[in-house]
């Protein structure tokens, strides 16, 4: 999803985007939505949360350490 698409979002939730990078602006979304701020937490590249709006993105990003 692009950050402007996440801005919005962040918008609808009364959330100011400001300058955030786009990690914290979801985490600061799936606060607002009652859900757990695990974006880009994933390990393994396993995640439980099948539903998630921010799934797809979340799976892409590299992780510390990863070599590839």
């Amino acid at each position: 999803m692009k950050l402007e698409e996440v801005r919005a979002i962040a918008k609808s939730y009364g959330i100011t985007p400001g300058k955030l990078p786009k990690p914290g602006l979801i985490k600061l979304i799936q606060r607002a939505e009652g859900n757990f701020d695990c974006f880009a937490n994933a390990k393994n590249g396993e995640c439980d949360q099948t539903s998630c709006l921010w799934r797809d993105d979340c799976l892409k990003l590299p992780k510390k350490g990863d070599l590839s």
